[in-house]
């Protein structure tokens, strides 16, 4: 029997946010031969699969969503996870996505046909989706890292990554070790600790985290939002001109102020021990910012410890740390993060000739304005190496915007494919990288992992300039960069 086999001008990979606004970009381009490959059972990407206690977004919630579909009640000035999935699911909905939407689909190849100038989709079932464009919305956030821990199987609780929160298990009264205190730690460690009988953090390297104002919204105000929509554009507007100021790495006197601001919200930890071992001993700015009200205040309470002695290994009752100690434990959480830095390649994915992602970034992701990579035809990224800034919503939307102009010259000229050249795009990555070499915070990283590096030590992630420079530097593509070939 011939597995099944569907054909589309574009396929869209992951219905997160950035799939979503291509989705919506080429309805209102008029363009409705297109699909959505989701591996999950729901839309919204990383605010679908990540349900941990306190999820929410470390970017004001006015910047964090569309500009075509701006909402003027957001509860609180930091959205939490559901009402960020719901606003998704408002999209989607109101932009008529979902016939578009495939759930439940995962990718395990993809493979670009010299022959056929045309993209083969091979998903786990079997079936087969042929694209002539492909659009990765995988982004970043979806390759789970689980620490390289002697016995961490062998562990007779339960235990669960933090990005796949297990709800089923109620952890109120147990014993709960949690393994890292980076994003989402600080988040849920706050809730957790109201619940757990006890809780054990096992930190690796303290983080700053800074304070937010994020005090929820009246009722009144959300009336007075509501009724003057104008008023949440001008929030938006404010809020993008405050975080695009482009000072924040560069700057060290501003460095210095957000140190302080952080010494200053570690200074509510009354024991000095904790507080000493909570205060970071790298530069701010080197790792990913941080931003909670109440992660500090939670180490006050009296069934939290802070253990900082690295970890031996885990048992079948709990972990025991390099001073022979173990801590025996119900639940073990692993706040352990993603592999960001492997982007498109997290798939099996072959261009040009037979070209492997693999081989093509053995030294590092890399891609032309973040969007295309050579020896790849007709496939763009969103959230692609090296435009990690601000808003990432935000920054997204413009890329979709560029993404749709290659798609209509493609329809216009009638061409077979478009491939970025080697040269311009070899030439652009070594400016990016030399622009981050100027930023201390991250070309000097000494007692600072980061996941902004590859293992060849090349920064993937960041861009090293505002949102602003990067939304006019693609603004208008570089046609003459594309090598191409008619139908």
């Amino acid at each position: 029997m011939t597995a099944a086999r569907r054909d589309h001008k574009v396929a869209i990979l992951g219905a997160g946010p950035g799939g979503l606004c291509m989705g919506i970009k080429l309805k209102q381009a008029g363009i409705e031969d297109f699909v959505i490959i989701e591996k999950g059972t729901g839309l919204g990407g990383t605010w679908y699969h990540n349900r941990y206690p306190g999820c929410e977004c470390d970017i004001p919630s006015h910047l964090y969503s569309f500009s075509f579909e701006i909402k003027p009640d957001w509860t609180k000035p930091y959205a939490r996870q559901p009402e960020i999935l719901e606003y998704l699911e408002g999209c989607a909905n109101k932009y008529e996505l979902g016939p578009h939407l495939a759930f439940n689909s995962t990718v395990r190849k993809l493979a670009w046909s010299d022959d056929d100038s045309r993209w083969d989709i091979e998903l786990e079932s079997g079936e087969t989706v042929g694209a002539n464009m492909v659009v990765s919305a995988i982004g970043m956030f979806n390759d789970l890292v689980y620490p390289n821990i002697e016995g961490l199987d062998t562990f007779g609780g339960t235990s669960f990554h933090s990005a796949r929160w297990n709800w089923d298990h109620d952890i109120r009264g147990k014993t709960v070790g949690v393994i890292g205190s980076a994003a989402s730690a600080v988040q849920f460690i706050p809730e957790i600790v109201k619940e757990a009988g006890q809780v054990h953090l096992f930190q690796r390297t303290a983080n700053w985290v800074l304070p937010k104002e994020d005090e929820p919204y009246t009722e009144e105000q959300l009336e007075h939002f509501r009724a003057n929509p104008e008023v949440a554009q001008h929030i938006r507007d404010e809020i993008f001109t405050g975080t695009d100021r482009g000072e924040a790495f560069k700057n060290p006197e501003e460095r210095v102020k957000y140190e302080a601001a952080g010494r200053q919200a570690i200074s509510v930890v009354t024991d000095p021990d904790t507080r000493e071992k909570l205060t970071p001993t790298h530069i701010w700015g080197c790792k990913r910012p941080l931003f909670a009200n109440n992660y500090y205040e939670a180490f006050n309470l009296p069934n939290i410890e802070l253990i900082t002695e690295g970890i031996q290994r885990v048992t079948e009752r709990g972990v025991e740390t390099v001073d022979g100690k173990e801590r025996e434990l119900d639940t073990l959480v692993l706040a352990t993060g993603f592999d960001a830095t492997k982007y498109l390649s997290v798939l099996d994915v072959t261009g040009r000739g037979g070209l492997d992602i693999q081989k093509a970034w053995e030294d590092g992701a890399q891609a032309y304005r973040g969007i295309t990579t050579a020896g790849f035809p007709n496939l763009f990224m969103l959230y692609g190496p090296n435009i990690n800034m601000g808003s990432l919503i935000t920054m997204i939307e413009w890329q979709t915007v560029h993404i749709l102009k290659h798609i209509e010259r493609i329809e216009q000229e009638q061409l077979a494919w478009i491939d970025v050249r080697p040269e311009p795009m070899a030439a652009y990555n070594d400016t990016i990288q030399e622009d981050i070499l100027s930023i201390e915070a991250w070309s000097s990283p000494t007692g600072c992992n980061t996941y902004y590096r590859a293992p060849s030590g090349r920064v993937v992630t960041q861009w090293p300039h505002t949102m602003g420079r990067y939304r006019d530097s693609i603004e208008q593509p570089e046609f003459e960069v594309y090598e191409t070939a008619k139908r």
